[in-house]
């Protein structure tokens, strides 16, 4: 495994963690103080979108920001990322929280591995390997213990967070493929930036970010929508879409699990939920296919994931 190699995985977990601790944070949010998702949401793109877009603009990315806009099918690429990808992603995932739990909406997101493995098979005529098999059989059998404690009977789901849910992990889909050759060619700050920023801008018209949308607000209440907009979703989003310069799609969608391993975890430290025999063996399949995909022999990858379609034939 290269440094490289090394390099996307770590990032792709950090990222996915900080999503966990959000979900729950988001939670508590929608909960305790009434907060719609519309506005979290657009608070959420406009924040990081805007910081993003400053980062560039001093780094070494500034001239590529204004760059972007000088070709049309770019900017086309870009509105379509920014409403089918982020804004996509981030508002299904929070209306499932909001109208089941964290824990119910990370689960259905997480059927986005399937499709994106679907998506190669039909695109590419790209069968995965047998390593990568056992990483998603791990994986979602390490989510599913997790979430249920083996029992679908654990699970009281209402029809609306379902249909968010499966949406959320199309949008995830969308999201991990679709900007692969955008981010080669302009950069993570351009693309994410853009992106988030666009996002924001669209849901604006209709969920005013002026408008506080929470029924009341304290200390806590602030720092938790900060945390929200700061770590989980600029670093996080960054980081898991950065990393697609060093692994796959396909890759970053399996080691993103660590999502609901992270999500338990603090449930478990901070809220004081209660671990149970089977979710804590859901726990060890998560790091197992974590451990698996990262000693696994860079030679024996799939070489039908190691290369996303361009943008052209995916649109």
């Amino acid at each position: 495994m290269t440094k490289a190699h090394f390099k996307g995985i770590i990032m792709v977990i950090i990222g996915a963690a900080l999503w966990g601790i959000s979900g729950t944070v988001s939670q508590i949010l929608f909960q305790d103080y009434h907060m719609p998702v519309g506005w979290l949401v657009d608070v959420r793109l406009l924040g990081s979108g805007f910081v993003l877009i400053i980062a560039g603009l001093i780094g070494k990315e500034r001239q590529k920001i204004w760059q972007v806009w000088r070709s049309p099918r770019m900017m086309m690429s870009l509105f379509l990322f920014a409403i089918f990808g982020m804004v996509g992603v981030q508002y299904t995932y929070l209306a499932s929280i909001a109208l089941g739990n964290a824990a119910v909406a990370t689960l259905l997101q997480y059927l986005a591995p399937v499709l994106i493995a679907f998506y190669f098979i039909i695109k590419k005529r790209a069968f995965p390997g047998w390593v990568e098999w056992i990483g998603i059989i791990l994986a979602f059998l390490g989510t599913f213990l997790l979430l249920t404690n083996g029992s679908f009977q654990y699970l009281h789901i209402p029809t609306m967070a379902v249909l968010w849910g499966l949406l959320s992990a199309l949008a995830l889909s969308f999201y991990t493929i679709y900007p692969g050759s955008m981010l080669k060619k302009w950069g993570t700050s351009v693309v994410v930036g853009w992106g988030m920023l666009l996002g924001g801008l669209f849901l604006a018209v209709t969920n005013h970010p002026w408008e506080f949308g929470a029924t009341h607000w304290n200390a806590t209440a602030f720092a938790f929508t900060s945390f929200v907009i700061l770590f989980g979703t600029l670093l996080a989003f960054y980081l898991y879409l950065a990393s697609q310069r060093y692994i796959t799609a396909k890759e970053s969608s399996i080691l993103a699990c660590t999502e609901p391993l992270t999500a338990v975890l603090t449930a478990v430290l901070w809220l004081g939920v209660p671990m149970r025999i089977f979710q804590w063996i859901g726990a060890v399949c998560v790091l197992a296919m974590i451990l698996l995909l990262a000693i696994k022999p860079e030679k024996k990858m799939t070489d039908g994931y190691e290369s996303l379609e361009r943008l052209d034939s995916i649109s």
